[in-house]
Parts: structure tokens; C-alpha cells; sequence
């Protein structure tokens, strides 16, 4: 397995470390994903380590067409700044992956895909760009990551950064020196609170620094590390997709609910564009849905089957956990499209032989107030 470069901070904070996407990462922290989940929901903020993510330089000529053509949000609408988030589909209309596009300049992209999937990406970023006048360079050893999220996080981060940061708005960057450090300082995140994901040099020296910086000027406020469980419980209820989970090879975007993300009219045709709107004219079987459960003690998780009054299988939950904020569970999972409409209630295989009711809910579950 690889590491990443706070390898050794994670382990010298108490971090369970766990296999994720190929490298070994902290799960979890000694006070727990709870206490963890509600720093960032309710306290001044956390730090989450995802230099596991890959990034790819995309320059030249061709760099907007190459990235339309493989990519189903509209790149032209980008300004040199901007952030966008799109799925990158087979021809077949299916997700390899979801991403964040960054445009650094004119003729200039970088592309932040998953850590697991960023091999089976970059394979397949480097097939299609045979076809345009464009240089790739897979960059992801070259940077570390962290993601700084929660309510009080911009003080804390203003204090190590002549950079103002209240100039940068949601979904966009810019570059500057933080803690000492050349970076691009973006305000994007996977919690739905206010935040920041830093992106800098992995080299030891530069990493370790970052890192002592950061929690020097938090700690007196309450900046935590967050690890992979408290992560996902944020993540999930905000509703947001998490690959390998809730999108894969064998859903598209449009029944995963990204058709704002899916521009089928856009002026440069992105390959899976033909066979999604054939899926569209022929109509969704199936949609992503929020659900949630009142029933106490009954967690619905991945895998769990989602079944009719008869017993019939009818879908199936794709990520789900107990709320650490509404103290119940909550998932998102496949149904029918009949049943996908707000107040639609089913039923769930939470073990064998017990089914407890639900409701599908759509998401997010908990609204933050971002600003």
C-alpha cells in the first residue's frame, strides 16, 4: 500500500489505519467519528487528508475540446479560476469516475479525479487524448492535499496567508503562499460546510511543514484531524455521491442524479452523449434516492436490498449510516422510478428477515449554512 506524505502525523495522533484506495489512511482519530463529524458540523473545523486523490495537468491547443469531448459538464464555461464538477462516462454513457476540472489558464486544466479510480483514469484520459493536440502529465505523486472544512476554518487559515481569502467564492482558486508555502487555494469541499483544499508540494519537508502550521494556528480554537469515518457520515448527509458506492461502470449519470451536470447541449459533443440521450428518450427505470429511517436501532448500510410489501427485491442501498446530526439512519440507494418522488416509502432488508420502514427523502439531510 502507499502513503501518503502525513503517513507519520496520523499515526503519531492515534489514527486507525485502514486500506482506502490503495494507501494506508486513518479511519478514525482516538475521540471518535462522532466527536470528529460534529467538529466539523458544530465546532470550529477540521483537516482531512486526501493526497490518496489523483491530479492530472492538461495543457494545450486542444485542452478545452479534449476535456468536452471526454467530460459531460460544460468546460467552456469556465473562466482562468474556476472550478467545475463533472463525471467522466464511457461511450456507453456509464461513470468511470466523477471529478473536479480547475482551469489555470487559458489552454491550461488540471483534473482532481478519485484516488482509486486514478489509474483506470488516467489510462483512459491518455487513449483519448491521442486524438487532439494535447500534452498530459500525471501529477498526482506530485501533490499533497488537505481539505480544511468547517465554519471557523477561514480565520484560522487567514492567519497564515497574506492571500484574502474572502475574494475567493464557492467553486473557484487562485494561487498564493499559505504557511509559508506556494499552493492553489480552492474553495471546494465534500462536507457542504464552508472550506478550503489546499494543493502543494509532497515533498516531506514541505508537507510536514504545512501540516505543523496549520495545527499551530488551530489548536487554540479547536481544529481537529478528521479521518475516512467521519468523512463519509458528512459526506453522506449531504446526499453527495461517493464512487465505487453510489455511481460505478454500471449507472449513469442521469438515474445517479448528475443530469445538472450532464450539458447535452453543449456546443462540443462529450462521446457518451449519444447513448445518454437515447437512455433519456427511452425514460429512467431507476433513480437515486435519499431514505430515511425512524426506526430505532436499524442502520441501513451498502449492500442492504430494498425490497416491496411481497418481499420482492426492488433496488438496493448504496451508501448508508447513522446520522451523528439527526441521530438516525440515513442512505442513498437505487428504487424505481415510480417510487423516487419525496414521501415514497419502501421498505429495507436491514438483516434477514427484518425489514423496517422508510422514506425516501431527497437530500441533502442536514442543511449547513454555508457562506
Amino acid at each position: 500500500m502507499k502513503r501518503t506524505p502525513f503517513y507519520q502525523k496520523h499515526v503519531d495522533l492515534g489514527g486507525k489505519m485502514v486500506e482506502f484506495a490503495g494507501f494506508e489512511m486513518p479511519v478514525q482519530y482516538p475521540k471518535g467519528i462522532i466527536a470528529e463529524h460534529k467538529a466539523v458540523r458544530e465546532g470550529v473545523g477540521g483537516v482531512f487528508d486526501v493526497s490518496h486523490m489523483g491530479e492530472f495537468d492538461v495543457a494545450g491547443p486542444n485542452a478545452l475540446k479534449f476535456l468536452q469531448t471526454i467530460t459531460t459538464n460544460d468546460v467552456s464555461a469556465l473562466v482562468p479560476g474556476g472550478a467545475q464538477y463533472s463525471s467522466l462516462p464511457n461511450e456507453q454513457g456509464t461513470l468511470l469516475d466523477d471529478l473536479i476540472v480547475y482551469m489555470l489558464e487559458p489552454d491550461h486544466y488540471m483534473v482532481v479525479v478519485n484516488g482509486a479510480t486514478a489509474d483506470k483514469d488516467w489510462a483512459w484520459f491518455s487513449k483519448q487524448a491521442s486524438k487532439f493536440n494535447v500534452k498530459l502529465r500525471n501529477d498526482s505523486d506530485a501533490f499533497a492535499l488537505l481539505a480544511v472544512q468547517g465554519k471557523g476554518v477561514k480565520d484560522i487559515l487567514q492567519t497564515l496567508t497574506s492571500t484574502n481569502l474572502d475574494e475567493i467564492e464557492y467553486y473557484h482558486f487562485t494561487r498564493g503562499r499559505l504557511a509559508d508555502t506556494d499552493m492553489i487555494i480552492a474553495r471546494t469541499g465534500y462536507t457542504g460546510e464552508p472550506g478550503y483544499e489546499l494543493f502543494f508540494s509532497s515533498a516531506p519537508e514541505i508537507s510536514s511543514k504545512v501540516w505543523d502550521k496549520l495545527f499551530e494556528a488551530g489548536k487554540a480554537k479547536g481544529l481537529e484531524p478528521i479521518g475516512l469515518g467521519a468523512r463519509d457520515t458528512l459526506r453522506l448527509e449531504m446526499g453527495y455521491c461517493l464512487y465505487g458506492n453510489d455511481i460505478t461502470e454500471e449507472t449513469n449519470p442521469l438515474e445517479a442524479g448528475l443530469g445538472w451536470i450532464t450539458k447535452l447541449n453543449k456546443s462540443i459533443e462529450c462521446l457518451a452523449f449519444p447513448a445518454l440521450r437515447e437512455i433519456k428518450e427511452k425514460g429512467l427505470s431507476r433513480k437515486l434516492v435519499g431514505i430515511t429511517t425512524d426506526e430505532k436501532g436499524a442502520i441501513m448500510r451498502h449492500g442492504h436490498k430494498i425490497v416491496d410489501e411481497n418481499g420482492y427485491t426492488i433496488g438496493e442501498v448504496t451508501s448508508g449510516n447513522l446520522s451523528p446530526m439527526l441521530n438516525k439512519s440515513i442512505a442513498l440507494g437505487y428504487v424505481p422510478t415510480a417510487l423516487s418522488k419525496d414521501g415514497s416509502e419502501v421498505l429495507v432488508e436491514v438483516r434477514p428477515g427484518k425489514r423496517v420502514k422508510a422514506v425516501v427523502h431527497k437530500p441533502p439531510f442536514v442543511r449547513p449554512e454555508v457562506k
